[in-house]
């Protein structure tokens, strides 16, 4: 995808952070967007922010768990601008600090709701209409560095299981869409800037509502003071979405433990090659 303006994308998560880097640099690229987050307030200003960059914004209070809710964020969307050439499923919530046998069942249905039903449910609602138009556009899943190794000591096997699905659902859409000319990104930021660490403060009451996660207080401080500024990230997706780059990495610091785990993949098919065992 070259050309962006009077275009129409779409963002989730979109009231802070990644979110609303994203969707300024693809409002400065003279793109409208239909704005999406759980949270009204953060979202009615991120529309302002929008809007006083130049171009048409639609703001839509969703739960990207909820696939009725997304749906009709696809409905609105279509209503308010005709066709939809760039969808960004960014939303997500953290869990980290919790050893994997202890998160909870409330917790396990809340962090697979949002960080990977929420991208089935906005491919399942969005890339239709992007087909629909014939025109081509790109898709942007939002996963993590954490979608390629677990970190130790941080205890965050349950929220790096989910990264890991969005890098396969991504794959997998790469493929499904190309005969379409449907790009397709997946986004895997290192620590950035945001409010993921407070989003157990919004967790809806079907998944057992607001609670404090003390245990992820450290890396909040830890990680995040020194992350990337949002802003930034929202330049390098566009950038990646007009060179159709697949893999977006916005830190190389952890290249070593990455290529650590290829390796050690690569070990075991060759363990495999020699083993007599058939």
């Amino acid at each position: 995808m070259q050309d962006f303006a009077g275009k129409t994308a779409l963002v989730t998560g979109a009231g802070s952070g990644i979110g609303l880097g994203i969707a300024k640099a693809l409002a400065g690229a003279g793109m409208n967007l239909v704005l999406a987050d759980l949270r009204p307030a953060p979202l009615a200003e991120a529309r302002r922010q929008i809007e006083a960059l130049g171009v048409r914004a639609l703001d839509v209070p969703t739960d990207v768990s909820d696939p009725t809710s997304v749906a009709a964020l696809a409905e609105a969307a279509e209503q308010a601008f005709g066709k939809l050439h760039v969808a960004v499923n960014n939303a997500g919530v953290a869990m980290h600090g919790t050893p994997i046998e202890q998160v909870t069942p409330e917790e396990w249905a809340w962090v697979l709701g949002v960080n990977v039903m929420g991208v089935v449910n906005g491919i399942r609602s969005f890339v239709p209409l992007i087909r629909k138009h014939g025109e081509g556009g790109h898709v942007v899943n939002t996963a993590s560095i954490s979608g390629f190794f677990v970190r130790e000591g941080r205890n965050q096997g349950a929220y790096a299981a989910t990264k890991y699905a969005v890098v396969a659902l991504s794959e997998a859409l790469e493929q499904e869409a190309r005969e379409a000319g449907i790009g397709v990104t997946v986004l895997c930021p290192g620590a950035v800037r945001t409010s993921i660490f407070d989003s157990a403060a919004t967790r809806p009451d079907r998944f057992g509502g607001a609670y404090a996660r003390p245990a992820q207080e450290a890396m909040k401080t830890g990680m995040l003071g020194a992350g990337l500024d949002p802003d930034a990230v929202g330049r390098r997706v566009v950038q990646a979405i007009r060179n159709g780059e697949f893999y977006l990495f916005t830190h190389t610091g952890e290249r070593d433990v990455v290529e650590a785990r290829h390796a050690r993949i690569s070990a075991a098919l060759d363990a495999a090659e020699r083993s007599t065992i058939r």
